[in-house]
Order: structure tokens, then sequence, then C-alpha cells
């Protein structure tokens, strides 16, 4: 029967023929049956049976719809028919008999014929489910077997020997062999190769590009993407892939799948039978597809715990590393606990110590915790620095050492060099032999000594030494010896000192001691205790709440209560105002009688402002000779100022202060509640500018804050703004004012000012931006733009020097002359022709750090002067330690050369001009503006001089001058607003000159000798 298996065909003619038994000897028998609607037809027949019968059986069973039970009465030996099984399959069956039956015995025939039909195909049916679930079950336990396999623990070779013998459970896989493919590479590794016939042995490792097996059906399959099935020279047809005997012998069925991984072909499975045509269909072919799958979940599985097994390790060797890290760490860190175990021990000992020499010998057990200390001593100079001592020494051979005159030996040795020593037996051999040191005692095999410090002065040395050559001592230990010995010499310091205290006190301590002990053994100690302590928290709330002088509430409950004002003014609408207060000229009270007067005004000013408030009205000191009051549930702003007007005349009635009468005054400022205010803060800070407005109007005043405080505040920001764009576009520049010879007038060098072309305001003098870019940090900026400029100006040649003005802040920055040095030898200009203008303040902020400054730049040509001297601290006793190449004297003391003052400033000058002749340095007059003044300073000495009668600040660069004839240098050509005559009518002759120097902004202003204070010539 075509189409069936040998096994089926059996089946089938035993179908056939059990229903020819039932029908007279020699008919014929065929049946037919469709499994599906659309399934494969299927027949059984008896043998002989003719191809007729066949057709005719076919030709029933297409017929739609079949004719069920159907049978031909006119041919009586012919059985025909047609119809649906219980599962819609159709089946058909045609006998042909050797002579007529009657119609009765047909269909009896055919009704037991279509019976037994129904009963052989339902057991066929059955069978080839029980074959199918067979194969399922075989699936699954390869497929539960390759998930295994990829769980354990084998290695890749035995992994895919495992996972082939699981293939070949399922079809015939004695040739099979696996291969990756990288598809962005074009490479391909054979990772598992199994064959009978070919030889080739695959390296995993190996990967093996397409140009070099172009020919490859292997290769040409991963290219193809889809499974591939047939004899090697079909496929190599099919594909057009070239034959080539070095890719092993041509199989009779080859098969090929190929394994994805996100619909990108990764590899392949291959299994090729050599002897066979036609061993695979398309069943194996999907299962082998199937199979493949898994097979490439299995081995990723297997890369990701080998990938894990490897960070695992490398992890693992981490830790290893870390743990070793760890543990020296923590050797390091328990000889750190160590060893600040120990200095805590000995500061501990300083007050715990009765005698200095119990001190001395428990520091010898604190250092004999750190170190081998057997042989340990403390040698300190005598207060005559003539002999030397031994307050305390241990030793195994010299027990006793006397005190002695100094000599040349180890010890000695150290107190000169002022260093540690550490020598062995050889060094000290040769110490011995070149004269320097002379050995005491009994020889050590190992020394070392460091030395005692006192106010960087050695008063002693602190040794252990050692006997044996076993024990020596190394650098580490001098390290920490030295690092314990400057601990001990604090400690000893200490110690030496507490005891002298305790001698100076010792019968205060005694009646101390008394007292003590007569409370301790006092049981209403304990209730008193209590006691007090209740009070010392009651203490500490009103300290935390109060000020401590006054007594007046501090600035922390003040805001609370505004606070609390504020949301009960936005719920209930009652308004109210804060005052801030300031005293007028508090501190010429400090600074002339002390500060314990400037208390006691304090005080006064407290009792004087309470007494003029309301009781539920608050007053605070907020720090300082800073007060402020809240007035709470007021009519208006009427009542706010009434109150400024009681308190201002109640401070301005004269009090006596440290035996003085003083007449106080104060300013203040009003802020009333607006919706606006979020905040206590808020109200504090508009208050305080109102103070401020109030204080700049002449002191002794109140003021409101309001809408135009509001505004200016306003303006402030825009012009920080307009800063910080100037900043970022060079809108900055330089003016230049001559400095000339008092002699002849000849030009030596200008100084460089700075200057701001706002774009909308024109030209500015930095008394109009110089606070707002102090306190903003941004003036430092526009000064690093003007030292560009002037350095640009150096490098285009000419004549001179010029000088730049450098604040204390620039110097407070360790890279500052490096940056100046850096930016001079990038533009190409010359060093030697620029000179930094800097005041007192500068040198002594920071003494150490100005001088390194200074000879550095001096080191490279750039000359540094000090301005505005006789000003600030003058501080003589440091100037002859820096190198300043002249003394700029101020403006005020060339003024006062000429009026009333004139014997006095002369006196300066003339005391100036000496310093500066003994010191080997010239000086500059500034603020020249006369003549007169120009006479006197060239007669007393001055050299140079620089001021209005030389020239103004100018853009340009001059050359020649033009002196004024007359004395005012104030005249039409200058640039003064033209209405500063009207503004300067009231003022005196030398009121007006300073004025007016104001408005040019010249660099002889003098500003308060702050660290804050700032130069206006920039």
């Amino acid at each position: 029967m075509q189409g069936a298996t040998v096994s089926e065909t059996s089946t089938d003619e035993a179908l056939a023929c059990a229903l020819q038994e039932a029908l007279p000897v020699g008919s014929q028998v065929v049946v037919c049956w469709r499994a599906a609607p659309h399934g494969q037809i299927s027949e059984s027949c008896t043998p002989g049976g003719e191809h007729a019968l066949r057709d005719a059986a076919r030709v029933l069973l297409e017929r739609d719809p079949p004719a069920i039970g159907a049978s031909d009465d006119r041919y009586g030996d012919r059985i025909e028919a047609a119809w649906w099984l219980e599962d819609r399959s159709r089946a058909s069956i045609v006998a042909h008999l050797p002579q007529a039956l009657p119609t009765a015995l047909r269909a009896a025939w055919l009704a037991m014929a279509r019976r037994i039909v129904a009963a052989d195909l339902s057991a066929v049916r059955a069978h080839a489910r029980a074959e199918a679930l067979e194969k399922s079950e075989r699936l699954q336990q390869a497929l539960y077997g390759i998930a295994d396999l990829a769980g354990s623990g084998l290695e890749m070779t035995d992994l895919l020997s495992r996972i082939h013998g699981v293939v070949c459970g399922l079809m015939y896989a004695e040739n099979f062999y696996i291969v990756l493919y990288d598809d962005v590479l074009d490479t391909m590794r054979f990772l598992y190769f199994a064959d009978c016939n070919d030889p080739y042995v695959a390296d995993p490792a190996k990967a093996i590009r397409g140009d070099e097996m172009p020919t490859s059906l292997t290769l040409a399959l991963l290219r193809h993407g889809e499974a591939l099935q047939g004899s090697s020279a079909d496929l190599r047809q099919r594909l057009g892939v070239a034959d080539d005997a070095h890719h092993g012998p041509d199989s009779a069925d080859w098969l090929g799948v190929p394994m994805r991984r996100d619909e990108r072909v990764c590899g392949a499975i291959v299994v090729q039978h050599y002897d066979s045509a036609g061993s695979y269909g398309d069943e194996d072919r999907a299962l082998l597809s199937f199979v493949a799958q898994h097979i490439l979940t299995a081995l990723d599985r297997f890369r990701a715990r080998e990938e894990l097994e490897r960070r695992v390790t490398e992890r693992t060797y981490a830790l290893q590393l870390s743990n070793r890290d760890l543990q020296a760490e923590i050797i390091e860190r328990q000889r750190s606990e160590r060893l600040q175990r120990a200095l805590f021990r000995i500061a501990e000992l300083t007050i715990t110590s009765d005698t200095l020499e119990r001190f001395y010998s428990q520091v010898h057990d604190v250092v004999s915790e750190l170190l081998y200390a057997r042989n340990f001593y403390i040698a300190l100079l005598s207060d005559d620095g003539e002999r030397l001592q031994f307050p305390y020494s241990i030793d195994e051979r010299d027990v006793i050492r006397e005190t002695r005159l100094l000599a040349d030996g180890l010890t000695e040795y150290v107190i000169r060099q002022g260093r540690p020593l550490l020598a062995d037996r050889h060094r000290i051999a040769e110490l011995n032999s070149r004269g320097e040191v002379r050995s005491h005692g009994s020889a050590a095999h190992c020394w070392l000594g460091v030395p005692l410090f006192r106010d960087d002065t050695v008063v002693g040395v602190i040794a252990i030494q050692s006997y044996s050559r076993a024990i020596s001592f190394n650098a580490r230990d001098q390290e920490l010896l030295t690092f314990v010995a400057h601990h001990i010499s604090i400690g000893l310091a200490r110690k030496q000192a507490q005891d002298r205290l305790v001698t100076a006190h010792g019968e205060l301590e005694q009646r101390v001691a008394t007292r003590t002990r007569e409370l301790a053994h006092t049981n209403a100690e304990l209730v008193a205790q209590i006691g007090e302590r209740v009070r010392a928290e009651q203490k500490l709330t009103h300290q935390a709440l109060h000020d401590a002088l006054t007594g007046l509430p501090n600035r922390g409950q003040l805001l609370e209560r505004l606070d609390y004002a504020i949301s009960h003014a936005e719920r209930d609408n009652r308004p109210f105002a804060v005052l801030f207060l300031d005293l007028d000229r508090f501190k010429l009270v400090n600074d002339s009688v002390g500060h314990s007067a400037g208390d006691e005004l304090l005080i006064e000013s407290s009792r004087r402002i309470i007494a003029t408030v309301r009781s539920g009205d608050m007053v605070a000191r907020l720090g300082g000779d800073e007060f402020a009051i809240l007035i709470e549930s007021i009519d208006g702003l009427i009542v706010a100022e009434d109150l400024a007007q009681r308190v201002l005349r109640a401070l301005g009635e004269p009090c006596w202060v440290a035996g003085r009468e003083v007449f106080p005054s104060a300013s203040v400022g009003i802020a009333m509640w607006h919706p606006r205010y979020r905040s206590g803060t808020e109200l504090l800070r508009d208050a305080d500018a109102a103070m401020y407005r109030a204080k700049g109007a002449g002191r002794g005043r109140f003021a409101v804050f309001d809408e135009e405080m509001r505004e200016q505040a306003l303006r402030i920001l825009d012009l920080e703004a307009d800063l910080r764009r100037a900043i970022n576009g060079d809108a900055f520049i330089a003016h230049y004012q001559p400095i000339v010879r008092l002699d002849d007038q000849t030009v030596i060098g200008h100084e460089a000012l700075l200057r701001w072309r706002h774009e909308k305001r024109g030209l500015l003098l930095p008394r109009e931006f110089i606070g707002l870019g102090e306190d903003s940090g941004l003036i430092e900026e526009a000064d690093w733009i003007l030292y560009a400029r002037v350095i640009a100006q150096l490098a285009r040649g000419g004549h001179g020097y010029i000088s730049v003005n450098v604040s204390p802040r620039h110097f407070r920055a360790h890279d500052f002359a490096d940056r100046l040095l850096r930016m001079i030898d990038e533009a190409g200009a010359d060093p030697r022709r620029l000179r930094i203008e800097i005041t007192e303040v500068a040198l002594l902020d920071d003494v150490p750090r100005a001088l390194r400054m200074l000879q550095t730049l001096r080191k490279h040509g750039v000359l540094a002067q000090l301005d505005d001297f006789g000003t600030g601290f003058s501080a003589l006793s440091y100037l002859h330690r820096f190198p300043i190449e002249c003394l700029k004297i101020d403006q005020s003391f060339v003024a006062g050369l000429v009026g009333e003052s004139r014997p006095e400033s002369i006196a300066v000058v003339r005391a100036i001009q000496a310093l500066a002749g003994t010191l080997g340095i010239h000086t500059i007059g500034e603020g020249v503006e006369t003549h007169a003044q120009r006479l006197v300073l060239r007669e007393l000495g001055c050299t140079y001089g620089q001021g209005y009668l030389f020239g103004r600040p100018a853009e340009a660069i001059r050359s020649e001058l033009r002196i004024f004839d007359g004395e005012d240098v104030v005249d039409a050509s200058s640039d003064v607003p033209s209405d500063a005559s009207g503004e300067f009518e009231s003022l005196d002759a030398g009121q007006k000159e300073g004025a007016v120097r104001a408005q040019f902004d010249e660099p002889d202003i003098v500003e308060p000798a702050t660290d804050d204070a700032r130069s206006l010539t920039r």
C-alpha cells in the first residue's frame, strides 16, 4: 500500500482480509479512510486487489458529502459505501463478489464492515497516540537531561559529550558536531566534533574566519539562517557552494539546524549519515531544531556559570587583597591607638602625678610600652645653661648619673645640634674620631636621643640605649620617640608650671581640701546639689534665651517672638513694628576707657530703653551695641515713631562711665509689619537697613524702612549683576597716574588705578562699586583684570615702571606670586618694570607667607612698595625683615606739611625719611597737590612724589607733565561733577581737598587699617 510503512501494510491487509472472510471465496475488498478533512488518505486491500476497485474507493471517499451507507442494488455482485466516522474522519469501502448476493446479506455485511472498520481505525489511532506520547516522553527526558547537564559541574568537553549522548537517544547522531558563530566578525568555532569517518579534531578556542573556509557547508548554513536537510552534494548545489575535499567526506544525508539568540544566528547543530539517504525527515528536523535551542540555553547557562565562577574567583582574590590591606591597616591603627593612648596618658600624667619624680617614672613606663626602654634617662639643662642635670635615669650599667658641666657627650651633641641622633657603635666611634663627641659612662651598642624643646629652645634630651647586639633602634623608632618627646616636652612644661602653681597656692588648696572633706561628710550636700542643679538648669535656660550682660532677651528669643507676632498679624490683622537700635560711636568708648566701661554703658542704655517702652513690649540685645524693640498691637507708624523719639531722648541724657561724663546717642531703624514678610529675620534685616540709613544721615536719629530702601536694595542687586557681567565682558580698564622725581619732575613710573566702563552709566570710579565688590568677593577678579591690562601695557615696551595695588586678600592666597609671575611670563613683559603696592596689614596678617611671597617676587625682579606708611600698625620690628623697595608717605602727612599741623607732619615725615635712610630705601610722597608741599618734601629728603600737582589718572600713560600754577588743584578742566562746587561750598580748605580726592578716587585716600579694608586705588 503506497505511503504506508511495513507494519501498517500488514495491519491494513489484515483488515481487508478479515472483511473478505465474511464474503464468498474469490471476493476482493478495498477500504480507504482519511484521518481528517484534509489529512492523508490511507487504504487497505486484499492481496491481488485490482486498481479499479482502489480508484472506486477513493472516488467515494472524495465525494462531498460522502454517500453514507450507500449501496447500489442494481449490481448484486458489488458493494460500495462511504460514511462519516465519529471523529469526523471519512471512510469508504468497495467489495467485488464472484456472484450476486441478496440485498439483505449485502446490507448485513456492510453494517458489520462499518463496525469492524471503525474499531480497527480506533485501534490504529490509539497506537499512534501511544507512539507520540512515548516520543514526547523521550524528548522531555532529553530536555531534562540537557538542563541537568547545564547545571552540573562538568567541564565543557564532558558536558557536550553527554549532550551528544542525549541527542543519540532521539535520532541517529553518531556523526554530530556543534559550532558557534559570530555574525559581526563572521567567525565560527567548533565547540564539539564527533564523526566516525572525518578525522578532524576541533579546537573550541580557535576562531575560524569565514574567508578561511569559503566552501564550508557549515558556514553556508550559518549564513543561510534556516534549517537544511539532504545529501551534501544536493545542498552544495542548492546553496551554490563549491565542492572542497578539505572539509571532510560527503554524507548521504546531512541535517543542520541553526541556533538563534534574539533573532540572530549564533551557532548550529549538525548530524549526518554517510550510508543511508533519506535517514532524516521533517520530524527529525523539527525535533533537532527544538533540541538545538535547549542546547543553546544549556550552553548559555554553562557560560554564565563559568563567568560567575570567574567573577567569584576574582572577587575572592580582591577580598583576600583587601583583607591583607585591612590587616595591615588594623596593625597600623593598633599602633596608632597605642601611640594615642600613650599621648593621652602623658597629658593625663601632667595632672595626676603628684611629683616630678613620679611624672618621670610614669613617662618611662609609657615609653616602655612603645619602645625598648630598659636603659632610659632624661637630661635637662640647668637654669644658667652651664650644667647638665639628670632628674631621672634608669640604666643596667650606669646606675647613677651625676650632674655635670656641659662637655662633649652624646647628650650635649644632641643639645648643640637641636635634632635627634640615632647612632650605633660604629657611628659613635666615628663621632669620637672626629672629635665631635666624647663618650661618658658605659659604651652603648645603639643610642637614640631626641631633644626636648620649650618655645623653640632646646632644654634637654630624652634618651634610650641598648648594650646588646640583639637590640637596635631604627628610623621608625626615632620618629616615634621624637613625636613622643614633643608631647613629653609639653607635658613637662605643664607639669613644672603646675608644680610652681601648687607651691604658690598651697595654702589655698589646703583650705579647699578641708572644705571639700567637710562637705563630703555632710548629708545635706545631696539636697544642696539637687537644688544647685535645678538652679543651674534654670540659669542655663535663662542664658539660652537672654543676654548675659544686660539680662535682656537675645536674638533667638526675639526671632521666636517675631514669628509668633507675624502669625497673629496674618490671622487677626494686628500690626506691629520692629525698632533696630545701634549706639553711635560705641567703639570710641571701648577704645578710650576700656571694655568694662563699655559694658557699663550697655547696661545703662538697656535700662533707659526698658524705661521708655510699654509693659508688653520686648526689648532684646542682639549683640555688641545693637538692640531691638518689638511693639505689638499698634495703631500705626506714628506709635513706633513716638517710641523712637522717646528712646533717643532717654539715651541722649548724659551719664557717668568710669569717672567720665558721656553723652551717648543712637541711630534707630523702624520696620513696620507687611504681609510680604514671612519670617522675623526679614523684618530685622529691613530694620537694620533703615538703621544704617539713619546712621548715614548723621546719627542720633531714626529712619523708617520704605519702598525707596527696598528699591535701593534692588539696585544693589542689579549693580552686582552688572559687576558680574562686567567681569565676564572685560569692561574694566586701567588709568595711570604719574610718579615723578621731585628735583626735575621726570616721570619715573605710574600707578595703575581701576575704572569700570559701565554700559549705561559711563565711567565708574571704585568708590561706586568697591563695597559691593568686597561683599560679593568679585573685586579680586576685577583686580586680576587690571593686572592683565598693566602687564599687557608693559609688554608693549616703554620706560619707567608701573605699580599695582595688592590687597591683603591676595596675600592670603598661596599661589598669588606664582600666578602673577606666570601672567608676566605669558605676556612676555619685563618683570623689573612692575611694582606691587602693599599695606602693613598685608605684611602682618601672615608674616612667614608674606615674606616668602615677597622674596619670590623680588627674585624674579618684581619689587614691593609699602603704601600708606604711617597710617597702619607701623611695626618697625618687622619692617627690616621684608624686602621693601620704598615707603610711600601717606597723603595725610603730606597735606599737613602746610597749615596748622606743619610741625607735627614735618616731624613724622622726617622720622619716616630717617627710617628709610637706615633701611637703604627711598620714599614717595603721596597726595602732592601744591608747590609748597613739593618743596617741603624735597627739603626733607623725599626723592619722589605723586599727586594732582603732577597729573591726574588717565587712560594713556604720560611721558611729560603739566605742573599746575596755582595752589588749588581743582579747575574747570578736571573731571569733578559739575555740581561738586556747590556740594563743597560749606567745607573748609582741608575738607574740600579730601572731598575732591574722594570724587576723583585718588590713591591717597586713607582707609581703616583692618583686615577687610581695601584701598580705593583700585
